[in-house]
């Protein structure tokens, strides 16, 4: 489901809803009508404003957010702000959603995706199954996982300077282009091999597989700070893609990567003949 949370716990819940970024949770019911009625088209919106969060709660799997928020009635649609709520839309009204939408929304750069820079694309590192993201020839410590996370760690090559990442997706994205925030000048990758949708690739594939693209990296584009256009053509449903760094700048014994991120956006799966029934 596109760019939709499913809240599990009030923990979840809360952390969720404390976001400076405008929160939009459907409080629905599997028995309601109204609640099936509206469901894509919360979807679609979700899609279209990606500065948003969007989440759904269940009433009968998590009556312990929907006690502590007095709901009563389904749909209810609630609008939060760093914790607070804001705004309130009861029933299946799809033109009276998209507008509290719009209202209340805010700008990208506001809502925090905009200093990607990327019209039309957003981070979409958040569709990323963690648990499963593997790589070869990392260090045990300095391990792949630290390059999802803003903090100080980092990923480190071990034996030699290459790398191979293996990144799956909960659901079919496009990608745009990449982020590469390197350690220092001297470890930063240089050249990389990128494989879309190639699972389980040793270090000895990657020789006779042929790539999905190659990049090749210099001082310059780092020090720009810019992200990483790919042939967004050949990146249009990716469930996994790999990345073989080769070599760094400096020929250094290890690479070093601190942060990696993906510009793009979830495949759409709404219908949109059902979507444009509902709001005649």
């Amino acid at each position: 489901m596109a760019y939709i949370k499913i809240i599990g716990d009030l923990a979840a819940f809360n952390k969720l809803i404390a976001s400076p970024k405008l929160t939009v949770v459907d409080y629905h019911a599997t028995w309601c009508g109204p609640c099936q009625t509206i469901a894509p088209v919360f979807q679609q919106l979700s899609t279209q404003f990606k500065h948003v969060n969007f989440a759904k709660v269940d009433v009968d799997h998590v009556k312990e957010v929907a006690t502590k928020e007095g709901v009563t009635s389904m749909p209810t649609f609630k609008f939060y702000k760093n914790g607070n709520e804001i705004a309130k839309l009861t029933g299946a009204n799809p033109g009276g959603l998209k507008s509290l939408i719009e209202q209340h929304a805010g700008t990208p750069e506001e809502g925090g995706s905009g200093s990607l820079n990327v019209q039309g694309h957003t981070d979409i590192n958040e569709f990323i199954t963690l648990k499963q993201v593997d790589c070869l020839n990392q260090q045990e410590k300095n391990n792949v996982r630290n390059i999802f996370d803003k903090n100080d760690m980092y990923l480190e090559s071990d034996v030699d300077e290459q790398l191979l990442i293996s990144i799956p997706f909960n659901q079919a994205v496009k990608i745009h282009s990449i982020k590469l925030v390197p350690r220092d000048m001297e470890h930063a990758p240089k050249t990389i091999k990128i494989y879309a949708n190639r699972l389980n690739i040793g270090f000895d594939e990657t020789d006779s597989i042929e790539e999905t693209q190659s990049i090749n990296l210099t001082k310059t584009d780092y020090e720009k700070n810019d992200i990483i256009p790919l042939r967004f053509v050949k990146f249009q449903s990716i469930t996994n893609i790999a990345l073989f760094v080769m070599d760094n700048l400096e020929d250094e014994e290890t690479t070093i990567i601190k942060e990696l991120r993906f510009i793009g956006s979830p495949v759409e799966t709404t219908n949109m003949e059902q979507l444009k029934k509902i709001e005649q």
